[in-house]
């Protein structure tokens, strides 16, 4: 095979320090800083606003914040004449009355505003979503790990989950770190991640038991090296890809789907890393051997005679 090798399994222990290090700062800053909640899960005040003319997000929060509501997201919704507000709770505030006194405050800059709809979102509603947001990741990552169990073996169940994880872990981690809003839209992003990371490991992992299986000569290292490049091209392909779409989401998706976006790239980032790092490490770290995806002879019979 007339292949360029790049020995990825060669720079496996600095790649499995680095991840190990990025782990690490995540949990840490997650449990010092924790996550900047949207709306969605500490609960708060939505309001939309239209104005006869066409008005800068920027310019109304910052009328806002001379008012006292602070770290309110302003964004326009459908036109450039209608805002969406989210406020989040403010200290020492009555919650109930905020959308009208937050009307109150555009009225004194935009006399001609006019409120279309405020909506109180009280905190155990967003406690109820904080649950069912985890229990969702917990359960995505159960199953997958039985998927793979029956389709592959113990080994690449364990990787491909120890793949999901890091990948969810940094992508918490880099949001606790900047202090990124998250919200419903991040958390719809880390099940996309778990996709995609899932996506990419299946199909290393193919290659792989299908090159333990045709390769007679050789060390595992070799071998998975080896499945690594072959699967090399179409990784890139389709990272890069995606990458484009997502970008381009990100700068004109608007500010409602800033976060979804960057989620994502984040996260295709570290998965398409994760695939050839972590997942593949984790075979080797387990000594996985030719004779663990030997088929059985049965199997091999029922191939060969269709």
């Amino acid at each position: 095979m007339n292949l360029p090798i790049i020995d990825f399994m060669g720079k496996r222990k600095v790649a499995g320090y680095t991840s190990i290090g990025l782990l690490v700062l995540s949990c840490l800053s997650l449990a010092v800083s924790g996550l900047n909640f949207g709306l969605d899960f500490t609960g708060g005040t939505l309001v939309e606003v239209g104005f006869e003319e066409p008005v800068d997000p920027e310019t109304v929060r910052g009328q806002l914040a001379q008012s006292g509501f602070f770290n309110g997201v302003v964004q326009h919704f459908g036109t450039d004449r209608d805002l969406l507000i989210r406020m989040p709770p403010q200290r020492g505030d009555d919650q109930a009355t905020m959308g009208d006194r937050i009307f109150e405050s555009i009225l004194e800059h935009h006399p001609n505003a006019d409120r279309r709809q405020s909506n109180f979102v009280g905190p155990v509603v967003g406690e109820e979503l904080a649950e069912s947001a985890g229990l969702a990741l917990l359960a995505a990552l159960g199953v997958i790990m039985l998927y793979i169990l029956f389709r592959f073996t113990k080994q690449f169940s364990v990787g491909a989950v120890a793949a999901l994880v890091h990948d969810v872990v940094i992508v918490f981690g880099v949001f606790s770190v900047l202090q990124w809003t998250f919200d419903l839209p991040v958390v719809a992003a880390l099940l996309a991640v778990i996709g995609y990371s899932l996506n990419d490991t299946i199909v290393v992992s193919d290659r792989i038991r299908e090159n333990f299986r045709k390769i007679r000569k050789g060390t595992s290292v070799d071998i998975i090296n080896t499945s690594l490049n072959q699967t090399l091209g179409r990784t890139l392909v389709t990272s890069m890809t995606t990458l484009f779409v997502l970008m381009a989401l990100a700068i004109a998706g608007g500010e409602g789907m800033r976060g979804f976006a960057l989620a994502l790239i984040i996260g295709v980032f570290v998965g398409t890393y994760s695939s050839i790092y972590i997942a593949s490490n984790v075979l080797i770290v387990m000594n996985i051997s030719r004779e663990d995806l030997v088929i059985p002879e049965k199997e091999a019979s029922d191939q060969s005679y269709p």
